[in-house]
């Protein structure tokens, strides 16, 4: 069947074209015309050449899409007449291109284009038979499919979207089946395209239609519900600055996500304190968070010792306690005994030296690594065979502790007596190691004289 027109994308094709042609006329005139032209003209050239090349590539695979005999017919959505992206079934039994479906519903068309049924409900259900089989012929055919739908405009494609979003947020205050099936497709939407994620900054209630089903002492009765709605929150918090403030300054979000860290399922548990971890990069999101009392269920959890959870948990946890109040919090609500345990068991020994030589700026932190017997076991890591950061990290608690524990300094003079263990590191660690292992000798040296036995 023969065109009977021009298409929109064919006109905008060939005024790109035109442009770039212009370009390359002038470029290619600098290059004959010019003894001493530049090399980046030569760059660009080729650059203006190659875009002309893709366009051409691109016209020619849509002029392909569109003839009515290259496409089998149950690939093409009745609405737009061109093959599906992402084919869904409505409750007729109909298959339409998701975006096409979706504007019309979103005009107020409670009706199947198709059969001309009144829709007694909208649920849009992907097919993946259909989409598998227009996923072969396309591989068949060499057709690129996501080439193939240039010229569906981007503002109706948002809208979409929105309409979507808008859809499934709804669904969330309706019977439990249908909130867990929104659920599933927000995780996954947000997860896969940040283009839906920024939508959430346009709905002001977004966040809270989001979280409804979790509210009022219902946290832990649907746990794959749960999962699925604080993992979506976690995906919208890995947007921009703006989104995170936008999700924690919410007052229902910081405590659900408390909730779910004390009565969630462990995948829920570990999404939750990413979520904390993600949101906490704000300094204002640090002192929401702590204020909220997220510590001590942090703490809990890294005791634990979940290895699903706990990498999270100490990233939370580390990030938390940049702000000075929340180091204050971090050590009343039991963290020094909690780390110095798990690093002396041998677990997230770098991540959490980090979080223990943070906490050494408070006293009451120092006092407590000396009594639970952290000396020994630093001395052993700057002794062994750890990363530098790590032997940074152990020689600033040790540090710390002798200048407010001198009991210590016995049990230190015996190890270097010994081992020599801070000489080596004065020596040959870096140069902030170097500064702490010299600053513990020097104290060492104004009570007793050191002798190396080793």
């Amino acid at each position: 069947m023969a065109k009977t027109g021009v298409s929109e994308t064919d006109g905008v094709v060939s005024a790109k074209a035109t442009v770039l042609k212009n370009e390359l006329r002038t470029l290619v005139k600098m290059i004959l015309d010019e003894d001493d032209y530049k090399v980046e003209t030569t760059d660009e050239a080729i650059r203006t050449l190659r875009s002309l090349r893709v366009l051409k590539f691109n016209k020619s695979l849509c002029m392909k899409l569109e003839d009515l005999w290259a496409v089998p017919e149950e690939f093409r959505c009745p609405i737009s007449r061109k093959i599906m992206r992402d084919p869904v079934v409505l409750t007729t039994g109909e298959t339409y291109d998701r975006i096409f479906i979706q504007r019309r519903l979103n005009e107020g068309h409670g009706i199947c284009p198709k059969t001309q049924e009144v829709l007694p409900h909208i649920v849009l259900t992907s097919n993946k038979l259909v989409r598998e089989m227009i996923s072969h012929w396309c591989r068949e055919n060499g057709v690129e499919l996501q080439n193939a739908a240039q010229d569906i405009d981007d503002e109706l494609e948002t809208a979409a979207d929105r309409g979507y979003l808008s859809l499934l947020l709804k669904k969330l205050s309706q019977p439990l089946n249908e909130q867990k099936e929104a659920a599933k497709e927000l995780r996954r939407l947000t997860k896969k395209m940040p283009s839906f994620r920024a939508l959430f900054g346009e709905f002001t209630d977004a966040i809270p239609q989001l979280l409804n089903p979790l509210s009022a002492g219902r946290v832990d009765t649907h746990p794959d519900l749960q999962e699925d709605l604080i993992t979506t929150v976690l995906n919208v918090s890995i947007q921009d600055n703006n989104y995170k403030r936008l999700v924690a300054e919410n007052p229902v979000v910081i405590p659900l996500l408390i909730e779910s860290l004390i009565h969630g399922n462990i995948q829920t548990k570990s999404n939750a304190a990413a979520a904390l971890f993600t949101l906490s990069a704000l300094d204002s999101n640090k002192l929401i968070i702590g204020e909220s009392r997220a510590l001590g269920p942090l703490i809990d959890l890294l005791d634990e010792g979940h290895p699903l959870v706990m990498k999270d948990v100490a990233s939370a946890i580390f990030n938390l306690c940049i702000v000075r109040e929340n180091k204050r919090r971090a050590v009343q609500g039991g963290a020094v005994k909690v780390i110095l345990k798990k690093i002396m068991d041998g677990i997230l020994v770098d991540e959490l030296l980090t979080i223990l030589a943070m906490l050494s700026g408070h006293q009451k932190a120092v006092e407590e690594m000396s009594e639970l017997g952290a000396v020994p076991c630093l001395l052993s890591f700057i002794r062994g065979d750890i990363c530098e950061r790590s032997k940074e990290n152990s020689a600033a608690i040790l540090y710390a502790i002798c200048m407010i524990d001198r009991t210590k300094l016995v049990e230190i003079r015996e190890e270097e007596n010994v081992n020599g263990t801070l000489s080596r590191l004065a020596q040959s660690g870096t140069s902030w190691a170097k500064r702490k292992a010299n600053g513990i000798l020097e104290r060492l040296n104004r009570t007793a004289p050191i002798t190396h036995t080793a």
